[in-house]
């Protein structure tokens, strides 16, 4: 009885099946979430720095904190040995 042997052939790896693609949609849609929400909060408050106190735009204070986030994230990021 001959034996019957099943070659696996590489599939094709579709768009979003590539690391980087899935990480930068990941990244796109929590962008827009957390800017949507920036923007969404327009009333005027008040902040205190140590010790002065600063009246803006919540949307401003968020933008700067969101901003601050992203780059304490990108600082801390260990590339991958290869």
């Amino acid at each position: 009885m001959a034996r019957v042997t099943h070659e696996r052939q590489p599939q094709a790896r579709s768009f979003f099946h590539h690391p980087l693609v899935r990480r930068a949609l990941g990244f796109l849609v929590i962008t827009a979430i957390a800017l949507i929400f920036i923007f969404q909060n327009t009333t005027e408050t008040a902040i205190q720095l140590l010790v002065p106190v600063v009246t803006m735009p919540l949307w401003g204070a968020l933008l700067i904190a969101w901003i601050l986030g992203l780059l304490a994230s990108v600082l801390t990021i260990r590339r991958r040995e290869r």
